[in-house]
Formats: structure tokens, sequence, C-alpha cells
């Protein structure tokens, strides 16, 4: 299969979406953005024209991903989650060429409402809790909540919370090994 589009659905001319993606009701893919394979995009969700999202990446109901923002393979937006691209937003002040790069890393998951600052990357396989409002770059693996988001432990590539390493630690799940040597590292 190509891609799938539900009716109610635009994907403008110039689109380029992966095979076997699947775009749901009211969702709108803007001339030139660039989606991967195996995704799936729900419902009202929005693709700006500069977008570039990888393979198998989940998109939730109600996210617009603006210009300027980078969804590597296997990342999950949860219900709601939102992106900006202008740090200085006025109506009466045109910031389109002022637009800044959001990269959100291989793996990485953003919870639902959580709000995402713009000129800023998500390490991969870090986790976003719920509402957490993330207003700097985040660590790979780094398990982040609140508003302002902080760091308040790890996360496995399965999604699970780790035991605090010291130096190692392994996950619980899945038996992943991960060291801390400043930054975590799966071993």
């Amino acid at each position: 299969m190509e891609y799938f589009a539900h009716p109610t659905a635009i994907v403008a001319q110039g689109a380029r979406v992966g095979a076997d993606t699947r775009i749901w009701h009211w969702t709108h893919v803007r001339e030139g953005a660039r989606i991967g394979a195996g995704c799936t995009l729900g419902q009202n969700v929005y693709v700006a024209p500069t977008v570039v999202i990888g393979d198998g990446v989940k998109i939730q109901n109600n996210v617009s991903v603006y210009d300027g923002v980078i969804l590597e393979d296997d990342v999950f937006c949860g219900p709601s989650a939102v992106f900006t691209n202008v740090s200085t937003p006025r109506s009466h002040v045109d910031r389109s060429l002022e637009f800044e790069s959001t990269i959100v890393r291989k793996g990485a998951t953003i919870g639902a409402n959580a709000t995402i600052l713009c000129g800023i990357t998500l390490g991969s396989y870090c986790f976003v809790g719920a509402a957490a409002v993330v207003t700097a770059d985040v660590p790979d693996h780094a398990l982040m909540i609140g508003n302002p988001a902080r760091q308040v432990g790890w996360s496995c590539r399965c999604g699970q919370r780790l035991p605090e390493p010291d130096p190692r630690t392994r996950c619980p799940r899945c038996g992943d090994g991960y060291r801390l040597d400043g930054t975590l590292h799966r071993c």
C-alpha cells in the first residue's frame, strides 16, 4: 500500500508520504512536507511545508507540527502536544524568516498536552511527561516532568523508568543494560 488518507484529510500535491502511513480525519499535510513510512497521523493533525517526519512516527490527535520541526524515526507525540517555532511572536511582526529549528531525536516520547519551545533538541529515547513545558535541550533517555520541565530520572528505550544508575542499571521491563558516565548509554 502506498499510504492511506481518510477522505476528509488534505494531502497537498508536493507532499511526500511514505508507504504504509495512515493519515486520519481532518488532517492537513502541506506541500513540501516529508513523512516517512509506517507513520500514523491522528485526527486534526497539521504538518507544515518544511517539516520532516521519519519512519514509524505516531502523532496523536490535535497536534500541529510547524515549520522548523524535525521528528526522527519512532517518535511518539501524545494528544494535543504543542510545538512552537518563533521565540518572540507578535501578530503585527512578520517572523516567518526567523523560524527556529526543533529536533526530536529517534525514539523520543512527548506526552499529552506537553509544550516544546522552539530552538531545542529532545534527545534519543527521552520521555517528556504529560503537560510538561520543555524550555531547554533534553539529554538522551532523560525523563522530564513539570513546568518548566526538569529531569527526574532516566527512561529505557522501551519507555520504562529506570532505577537510578550507580553507575550501571538494568531495565526491569526489557532487561536492557545502561551505564551512566555524565550521560546515559546503553551497554
